[in-house]
């Protein structure tokens, strides 16, 4: 029989004996647990939140590193896999994609109708494709402005330029000049805007990390070289991300202008084109010889401003011929107007100034709305031409300029027309 003494030692030795076991065997099974958790969750070795601030396990002062901001819509937090390629979206040519935040047209240290490098200023071509830029900064779209590259007429060059690498309005299209087999990069595209383009700028907007990628054909690459070297893609779609990345980048399945008719239409002075639809001259509430939205009415009027532009409008496929003798009174001429039934429309004046649509129309004594020309109702398409530089344009029928040697069509209801017409000018420029 054991003593008191002694039954309370063996006592003890099986408390520190179990105690060590269980101790030692809880730990080993609560690690245990801790890492079949860790590789129960796909990916959680690289996400996020397996470390709240990226490279915190070899900053000193992680602990207090801010948290990484929130992703906005469609953007993940930095750190992400890469990318997928969304489904595309359908869009129409014109429309403007994303939030406004630059200015339009190139800056004052741009394109401005000196050479660019190689890059000349000129009459546009009569052949253009184009690549798709799409700007993000943390998950917010940015939109590309509208005329980067297109220098304006003056009074001394009155049929104005445009660059190789341009744009016309905020779908974020970079239209390119295909007339040649020369190839663009977004280093020119860049120097025409007069924006900065490096690893950690893109056009004044900085963060951390800028990433790049290129889909082709539907086949998404990231381009890890100098973004300013990147080769713009034919119809390929170009995106910058700036700060939080994007899970998914968005493609788009454009509708774009119909092709142009390889047959061209002879313009004929005091010809007609179309079929007759209005009376000649202004309507009652036209121009009577005062001014009109500026326009002013003179005899033997100066024109040292001498531009033609052309304007076709179609009805339920039918060609509407435009009147003669819009802005043409027996006492004296408008600025504006027209001589025959071609379409064309004369801008003869003595001093430069902008003239839009909305003015001839004024002028003409009709109204112009997206949904009435002349009288002729239904939703109106619009369409312009800049010799071969063609586009659908979105905005107030008003507002369209017109300009040397511009084509616009008009298309009110159904069918839509299936080519641009083409023409040959009897007045050159």
């Amino acid at each position: 029989m054991l003593t008191g003494l002694n039954a309370r030692l063996l006592a003890i030795g099986i408390f520190v004996v179990l105690t060590g076991c269980g101790g030692g065997g809880g730990g080993t099974t609560g690690a245990g647990s801790a890492a079949g958790a860790a590789a129960s969750s796909p990916g959680a070795a690289s996400s996020p939140a397996a470390a709240s601030t990226p490279g915190a396990a070899s900053s000193p002062d992680a602990a207090s590193a801010p948290a990484a901001a929130t992703p906005a819509s469609g953007a993940s937090a930095p750190g992400a896999t890469t990318p997928t390629l969304a489904a595309a979206t359908p869009v129409i040519d014109g429309t403007t994609l994303g939030n406004a935040f630059w200015p339009a047209g190139s800056t004052s240290s741009g394109g401005q109708g000196q050479a660019v490098g190689a890059l000349k200023c000129a009459l546009r071509s009569n052949a253009y494709t184009y690549a798709h830029l799409s700007i993000y900064q943390d998950g917010r779209l940015l939109a590309l402005p509208g005329n980067v590259g297109v220098v304006e007429p003056t009074m001394a060059a009155q049929t104005g330029c445009a660059y190789p690498l341009h744009t016309v309005d905020s779908t974020g299209k970079i239209h390119m000049d295909a007339s040649t087999p020369a190839s663009y990069t977004l280093g020119q595209f860049f120097s025409i805007w007069g924006q900065t383009l490096t690893a950690s700028n893109v056009a004044g907007v900085t963060g951390s990390p800028i990433t790049v990628y290129v889909n082709d054909g539907g086949k998404l690459t990231q381009y890890t070289g100098d973004p300013a070297s990147l080769v713009l893609p034919a119809h390929g779609e170009v995106t910058i991300e700036i700060g939080t990345p994007l899970t998914q980048i968005p493609t788009y399945a454009w509708t774009d202008p119909p092709p142009f008719d390889p047959n061209p239409i002879t313009l004929v002075y005091l010809g007609v084109v179309g079929n007759n639809f209005w009376p000649v001259g202004n309507t009652a509430t036209g121009g009577k010889g005062s001014p009109v939205d500026g326009l002013i009415c003179a005899p033997n009027m100066s024109a040292l401003y001498h531009v033609h532009a052309h304007l076709a409008i179609f009805k339920d496929g039918q060609w509407l011929a435009m009147p003669a003798d819009v802005g043409i009174l027996p006492q004296c001429d408008y600025e504006m107007h027209t001589h025959d039934q071609t379409g064309i429309i004369h801008i003869e004046t003595p001093t430069f100034k902008t003239f839009t649509l909305g003015q001839f129309f004024d002028l003409w004594g009709q109204p112009l709305s997206s949904t009435n020309v002349a009288g002729v109702t239904g939703d109106v398409v619009a369409y312009i031409n800049d010799n071969g530089d063609s586009r659908r344009y979105m905005g107030d029928l008003r507002n369209i300029e017109l300009t040397s040697l511009r084509d616009i069509t008009l298309q009110i209801g159904t069918p839509p027309i299936s080519t641009l017409a083409t023409y040959s000018w009897y007045e050159p420029q």
